[in-house]
């Protein structure tokens, strides 16, 4: 059994830096020791551009700079995206381009030669065959897709070879949804039930490729950054980047894709609706959204000159979340909601061949996505869309989940209580408190499971 895991970490250009620090503490330097104390696991990574900017800019240059040691030391490979995480299929080409380009830039300046991706990523996992195109002809050799975009079934995909995109020689890898939502969910924290759960899987030649958020180890979830790195040291498994696997699984097929995120459920696609949690044509506020981001791209685009401030405005304004985070399902965030219109229309007010009537145009916009989210919290719409939401997933990843051993549990708080101690001799009670939460929800859950 080969291993291929896969972590995204960004944060948005408009983070706080006390949260920046948090994460950066919490997370990415926690993962960083763990590599470094572990000199044969190997990963793929996808840093955006913007958020190496972000930490170099906050005083944390430390974590580029050891990313850029394991990177030299083949434990990891850096992979390309979008400098400020937008929804690429989603925009025009030229925008697509444009932030590919920056995030390539900006990464080669603070990687150096450290930084030569062969992979793609592409933000929120968000794919279709355009963007495949535009992604094989910048040059990469891979992108990565979430597993339904084979053909909309789980469970179809064949760990055995490598595939490529129809009518091109991009490669095309598939996240396994399952595997990757049980070991960022915790049920697979121990090496024992990680190799349980894989079982005849270990003695087979194929590989298993998993993908996650690298902030759900310690900053999401205190205290997995050590239990993942406890899955690490399996000895029935060997751990290697995506690009490894082109050489390993030397056979090839030839797969038509389907549009896809790694949000991407069943009933997205019989709606015909792949991003709905960023595109929900029953989304009003994501209508509304989307309108005020096409008037941004306009009147930056249609412009005689490319104006400085309006053109930077625009790049960082793109950024996903807001349309997240205006879903509902279950997540929202007004405040998130209301940061990134108000980039939409400052993007509008700095252009400076933008009419009158655009701008006006960008107000009203702007006001009437933020009145229509108050409007949702007050009738009570959010929790409403939330509850269902909650059934769904929860209806679908409680199938088939099995009682986890009440000894592995019972490693898995051991290891998590070391921690908490750990972290209280140094004074860092807030970090305990993350993880005595921590332990309660396992406790709860061994308790739920009896």
């Amino acid at each position: 059994m080969i291993w291929a895991n896969f972590l995204h970490i960004y944060q948005p250009p408009t983070q706080t830096k006390r949260i920046l620090e948090r994460v950066v503490n919490e997370s990415y330097r926690r993962i960083i020791a763990e590599l470094k104390k572990a000199p044969n696991a190997k990963l793929t990574l996808n840093i955006t551009g913007g958020l190496t900017e972000l930490l170099v800019e906050n005083g944390f240059g430390d974590v580029v700079e050891d990313l850029k040691e394991l990177a030299h030391r083949g434990q990891i490979e850096l992979t390309g995206s979008a400098k400020y995480h937008p929804l690429l299929p989603k925009l025009p080409q030229s925008e697509v381009i444009r932030q590919i380009e920056l995030d390539h830039e900006t990464n080669k300046k603070y990687f150096g030669n450290a930084y030569n991706p062969k992979g793609f990523f592409p933000p929120e996992a968000a794919y279709n065959r355009e963007l495949a195109q535009i992604v094989a002809d910048l040059g990469f050799e891979w992108i990565l897709a979430e597993e339904l975009s084979y053909n909309g079934t789980f469970g179809a995909v064949k760990w055995d070879r490598c595939y490529e995109v129809e009518g091109s020689d991009l490669k095309i890898f598939f996240r396994e949804r399952e595997s990757s939502f049980k070991i960022l969910s915790g049920q697979l924290g121990t090496v024992k039930l990680f190799e349980d759960y894989l079982g005849e899987r270990l003695e087979r030649n194929e590989y298993l490729l998993t993908a996650m958020d690298g902030e759900t180890f310690g900053h999401h979830r205190p205290g997995m950054e050590k239990l993942l790195f406890e899955i690490y040291r399996s000895p029935h498994i060997r751990t290697v980047t995506i690009s490894q696997l082109l050489e390993l699984f030397p056979q090839t097929e030839s797969v038509k894709t389907i549009p896809s995120t790694w949000a991407l459920m069943e009933k997205d696609i019989e709606k015909k609706a792949p991003f709905s949690r960023w595109d929900d044509p029953e989304n009003e506020i994501h209508k509304l959204q989307w309108e005020l981001t096409q008037l941004a791209i306009d009147s930056v685009q249609k412009t005689e000159k490319q104006w400085l401030k309006a053109r930077e405005l625009l790049d960082r304004s793109l950024h996903s979340d807001q349309f997240w985070w205006a879903s509902a399902r279950p997540w929202w965030s007004l405040e998130m909601i209301e940061r990134g219109a108000n980039e939409l229309k400052g993007v509008v007010l700095a252009a400076p061949d933008a009419s009158e009537k655009t701008k006006k145009k960008a107000q009203e916009l702007y006001y009437a996505i933020i009145t229509k989210g108050f409007e949702w919290q007050r009738t009570g719409k959010v929790e409403e869309i939330a509850r269902k939401e909650d059934e769904e997933i929860r209806e679908r990843t409680d199938v088939g989940i099995p009682k986890l051993p009440p000894e592995e549990i019972e490693k898995m708080v051991a290891n998590i209580r070391r921690e908490m101690l750990e972290v209280v001799e140094k004074q860092e009670y807030e970090r305990a408190a993350q993880l005595r939460d921590r332990i309660k929800e396992l406790e709860e859950y061994a308790e739920d499971k009896k």
